[in-house]
């Protein structure tokens, strides 16, 4: 058990990626760190970074669409810490594909995990975080900032987070909880290859979307190819969320996150962009 004076972190979604590079920071930072993700039997990689860093994690079951499995993990850490800290909603799906082609129900299960996911969490851990004075920290992406093609529904997720949580904000900060958005860009990890993406296939079944879904995989490809970060370099403004005396309620992962989503909170009409979305598809 922690003792009541050490801070305790809850992160969601540490099997790989910036879950994983963030949990480890955060322990190397001295927080006792709960690593949450939704399969155990995922956690290799997390142990083996965790024994690389020297540092120990306490490694937990939590499913994000399960608001049992969330109640029983966020009661689990209070029951063995004492206290909460902080939550990092790190948890998410990717998901390509465009309205045409795909079911309503496939857009629910994008937000399932991406939306109401983060909330589940987030209703669980707030009544901690009020007694704590703690912080509240959800990993979006320059996709909940401007819309991308073939994401709409996960860009419709992510602005869905991005709008709740600058709405709690205020409300929050009333009660002594910091809320902050983290928008990461490209990064280099397994996020990518979890959406199973079979492109031959997508771009045939596409139809008449299939030109403009070929030249979007393309561009998107070579983006992660030659400008991804790597997951640690991205949880640096996680951990900045985590441990700033005062915490700004949005950043970026990196100069180009801070350009890119720089074109849309300055484009008061919006044809800037469209103008840059449009050259991705034609």
């Amino acid at each position: 058990m922690s003792s009541s004076t050490s801070k305790v972190v809850l992160i969601t979604g540490t099997s790989s990626g910036i879950g994983l590079a963030a949990a480890v920071a955060a322990a190397k930072a001295g927080w006792h760190t709960v690593a949450t993700l939704r399969d155990p039997g995922r956690a290799d990689a997390l142990r083996k970074a965790a024994a690389e860093a020297g540092v120990e994690l306490d490694i937990r079951q939590l499913d994000v669409t399960d608001e049992a499995s969330v109640a029983a993990a966020v009661d689990g850490v209070i029951a063995d810490h004492g206290r909460l800290d902080a939550v990092i909603n790190n948890a998410g799906a990717g998901h390509v594909g465009t309205l045409e082609n795909e079911t309503v129900d496939d857009v629910r299960k994008v937000m399932e995990v991406n939306f109401f996911g983060v909330l589940h969490v987030s209703k669980a851990a707030l009544p901690h975080l009020r007694a704590s004075g703690g912080r509240l920290i959800t990993v979006t992406s320059v996709g909940g900032v401007i819309g991308q093609p073939f994401n709409e529904a996960y860009c419709a997720a992510k602005f869905a987070v991005e709008g709740y949580m600058e709405s709690l904000a205020p409300v929050a900060a009333t009660l002594g909880v910091s809320v902050s958005v983290v928008e990461p860009g490209a990064v280099a990890t397994e996020f990518v290859n979890n959406i199973g993406l079979d492109v031959e296939a997508e771009i045939a079944a596409a139809g008449p979307y299939g030109p403009a879904m070929g030249n979007y995989i393309n561009r998107t490809v070579a983006q992660f190819s030659n400008s991804a970060q790597t997951p640690a370099e991205a949880a640096v403004a996680v951990l900045e969320a985590l441990t700033a005396d005062s915490p700004a309620f949005r950043l970026q992962t990196s100069d180009w996150a801070r350009g890119f989503t720089g074109t849309k909170l300055s484009d008061l009409d919006g044809s800037a962009v469209l103008g840059l979305t449009g050259g991705w598809v034609a």
